[in-house]
């Protein structure tokens, strides 16, 4: 192209061989390739890097640039409750589509690697947020594993999308890792949750450990329990084929679940009262299921720039310390480290390739909607609470906005790329009937 555009500038020929190759370029013209019409190479790779990265990015830096743009924070300003509602009920549509995805046989072959997947690294990415920042950034133990319960929780809104997306093409869909993923990626919320809960009851002193720690039972045990019986009864009313009415139930009762539930304090209960009820539903449903998917998924589409543009507006450049940026970055650094290689090795005890426990591990990374939901409670707790601790909620919610822009863009890209190269691609649409029995260690 460069070659091209300096031939026509300060051409010195002849006007007879001008008019030669001027017939031969328009010849040229004709058989060249739309991109071949762009005049700047910087265009194509502009273009290039534009597609390439996924749209979420676009989405959390619009709304970093809403927050942090005085004359448009003006005009555009959402209040706290508006935004905090607008992202729950994200949250929900996201799980939503986590239980309709599931599928119940080779969930039911996948149980053992699925509670691996589920507990391990979130665990061990907590435990080592809290070693690092107690280290590295003076963190109290008990705010470091604050911390570590905010940084272990997987994006759903990263990682179910992404997932669907390659189950339905077919990718990974034989060995069941897209159903693995998203129900994994579901239940490792509820633990970062029950403990994110835990700890910040224990940092403000609002009742002893053990009370803290059944009130977090509690929450599982109601959330369960309700889902299940919601989901029965959904099964069955309305009856038929009304997808549209079958769907509006769901959302609403789902939506009611989780925002009542963040009202009446039990913060685990929601989020498990949606899942439950979806895969429930599902299990009963037969051709309804696509239907109510699809209407699902229209209602993604246009919560998701909701939701990650709200999650940019939660930061300020005010609140970020360029004293304690490097160290933020640092501890991430080695929390993320130290989960993908415990992703890796507890993949190791099933019978998947290298290559496919190299993706289990990379997708295992994106943070983004539970981090935007937890980061901002320590800070506003403080603030009602204990003024004295709000440095430390500043940094809980520096390094939570941190985890969202480096994580959340980097590994939508990464499975992206290496889910059609990495998995085996089939023609199974359905629910899986290949034997999965090797995988149930």
């Amino acid at each position: 192209l460069s070659y091209r555009v300096s031939s026509r500038i300060g051409s010195t020929e002849k006007p007879c061989l001008k008019k030669k190759k001027k017939k031969k370029n328009q010849e040229r013209k004709r058989k060249r390739p739309l991109c071949t019409e762009f005049k700047d190479i910087n265009t194509l790779l502009f273009l290039f890097l534009f597609l390439l990265f996924p749209p979420l990015l676009g989405m959390l830096l619009a709304g970093f640039t809403i927050r942090n743009v005085p004359i448009i924070y003006k005009f555009v300003h959402i209040p706290t409750t508006w935004s905090s509602a607008l992202r729950n009920t994200a949250l929900t549509i996201i799980l939503i589509r986590a239980g309709l995805g599931l599928d119940p046989q080779a969930l039911k072959h996948l149980k053992g690697v699925c509670l691996r997947l589920s507990f391990g690294p979130c665990l061990i990415e907590a435990c080592s947020a809290a070693f690092f920042s107690h280290f590295l950034m003076k963190f109290p133990w008990q705010w470091g594993f604050l911390l570590g319960f905010v940084l272990g929780a997987v994006s759903p809104a990263v990682v179910v999308p992404s997932m669907l997306l390659l189950q339905e093409n077919g990718y990974g869909v034989e060995k069941g890792i897209p159903t693995l993923l998203v129900a994994a990626s579901s239940m490792d919320d509820v633990v970062a949750i029950t403990g994110f809960n835990t700890f910040l009851s224990m940092v403000f002193s609002s009742g002893s450990v053990v009370s803290n720690i059944l009130s977090s039972l509690r929450d599982v045990f109601i959330g369960v329990l309700v889902g299940i019986v919601m989901g029965i009864f959904i099964q069955h009313f309305p009856s038929g084929d009304q997808v549209n009415k079958k769907t509006f139930l769901v959302l609403s009762i789902c939506i009611s679940a989780v925002l009542g539930c963040q009202h009446l304090g039990l913060h685990g209960s929601g989020g498990l009262v949606t899942l439950v009820l979806s895969f429930m539903a599902a299990k009963k449903w037969a051709k309804e299921k696509v239907g109510i998917q699809k209407i699902v998924a229209n209602m993604w589409n246009v919560f998701q720039p909701l939701l990650f543009g709200l999650v940019g507006t939660e930061v300020s450049v005010e609140a970020l310390e360029s004293k304690t940026i490097g160290m933020c970055i640092a501890t991430l650094g080695f929390a993320l480290s130290a989960r993908i290689i415990a992703t890796f090795t507890l993949m190791s005890f099933a019978e998947f390739r290298f290559k496919e426990k190299v993706f289990i591990a990379l997708s295992w990374i994106p943070k983004a909607t539970v981090q935007a939901v937890l980061g901002p409670l320590a800070l506003e707790k403080a603030r009602d609470m204990a003024p004295h601790l709000e440095a430390y909620s500043k940094d809980v919610m520096t390094v939570a906005f941190l985890a969202i822009l480096i994580t959340a863009p980097n590994g939508a890209l990464l499975i992206g790329i290496l889910g059609p190269k990495i998995l085996d691609r089939s023609d199974v649409t359905g629910p899986i009937e290949m034997e999965l029995s090797q995988f149930e260690h």
